[in-house]
């Protein structure tokens, strides 16, 4: 997490600072909201196509401007804010991996006229709303119910992956003072093979990119990528260019024989990541699984045994039935983890 804030932001912390601006920028939209008071509910969430402005902070001005005219006269000027944001956040300049947009926290801060910018990856956000998730707000992939979350013991941790436009990964730890998301970049990590099928894509798409990651194929930019390379691999002539969103529908709708095939790959390479991701990281007390793509298709991934690829892991399959694993509904969540964000910051 990275800060910027100027003298008065001492002085906007003792009173909160209100109102707040939320941000989730992902690589093709940007969701942005608005906390007016501290019992306030997060409201006025609009969504903006990142490829209609230029910068972040021309964005937030087109927000802002819908916003005051909705509001009139009860409008009042954002104090603080917090971005959750598509990319590693390691100092003050961001670069978003999967769009154009950059800017500096700092630099951001002033143009805006926030006492405060808190600025986190968007699956550290997403990592920390975890614990506070409702049932309504998720459903289950397989395996036990997830325990109740608010007397979790110290060391318990909850993992989430979430395909969309790139994959995000990030963990979450209870501690003595509370849940601290611990942000990476696993989503990066080299994808593994669990069987022949899946071996032979992974070296058709090596073809193209020397580092075949867990992205590459997982995404909704890697969907069209594995359509192809399963085709090849089939010995089917190549697919038209298509979109993940027209491959989920020719499948699912037209009733497309390789599109299916393609989106239960996909559900097989994720339930093993997911396995593997609970592994690395421990995380007894849950994976989750966010991001835009899998909704789309979320009975199909079921379907496709999901979750037997998540527990196929040898000896450890014992270990990893006992996890629960859920698909998170609520497309507003990562708003909720940067609004406690901006509460955890000192």
């Amino acid at each position: 997490m990275t800060v910027a804030g100027g003298a008065s932001s001492l002085r906007s912390r003792e009173g909160g600072g209100y109102p707040h601006l939320l941000a989730d920028i992902g690589g093709t939209n940007a969701r942005l909201a608005w906390v007016e008071g501290p019992e306030s509910p997060i409201a006025h969430v609009q969504t903006l196509p990142v490829a209609a402005h230029a910068t972040p902070a021309d964005a937030v001005r087109a927000y802002l401007q819908t916003l005051g005219a909705a509001m009139a006269e009860r409008w009042r000027p954002p104090r603080r804010a917090a971005f959750a944001v598509a990319t590693p956040v390691t100092g003050d300049a961001v670069r978003f991996t999967n769009s154009p947009w950059s800017f500096s926290i700092e630099a951001l801060r002033r143009e805006l006229g926030l006492e405060r910018l808190v600025v986190v990856n968007d699956f550290e956000a997403l990592a920390l709303a975890l614990p506070g998730l409702a049932p309504t707000q998720w459903r289950t992939l397989g395996g036990p119910a997830p325990r109740p979350l608010a007397s979790a013991p110290r060391g318990t941790v909850l993992a989430v992956l979430g395909p969309g436009t790139g994959l995000g990964v990030a963990s979450v730890l209870r501690t003595a003072s509370g849940w601290q998301a611990l942000p990476g970049e696993g989503g990066h990590a080299a994808l593994a093979a669990a069987d022949d099928l899946q071996a032979e894509v992974i070296a058709q798409v090596r073809r193209e990119h020397a580092h075949v990651s867990a992205e590459r194929l997982l995404s909704g930019t890697g969907l069209p990528l594995l359509h192809r390379a399963l085709a090849a691999v089939l010995g089917r002539p190549e697919p038209a260019q298509a979109s993940a969103a027209a491959i989920v529908q020719a499948a699912q709708q037209d009733g497309d024989e390789l599109a299916g095939r393609a989106l239960d790959l996909f559900a097989a390479f994720l339930g093993g990541f997911a396995g593997d991701l609970a592994l690395t990281l421990g995380a007894r007390g849950g994976v989750f699984v966010g991001g835009g793509v899998v909704p789309r298709f979320a009975d199909r991934v079921i379907a496709a045994g999901f979750r037997a690829r998540f527990e196929a892991k040898g000896r450890f399959a014992g270990y990893l039935s006992a996890v629960p694993t859920m698909l998170i509904t609520d497309t507003l969540a990562a708003l909720g983890g940067a609004r406690l964000a901006l509460a955890q910051d000192p």
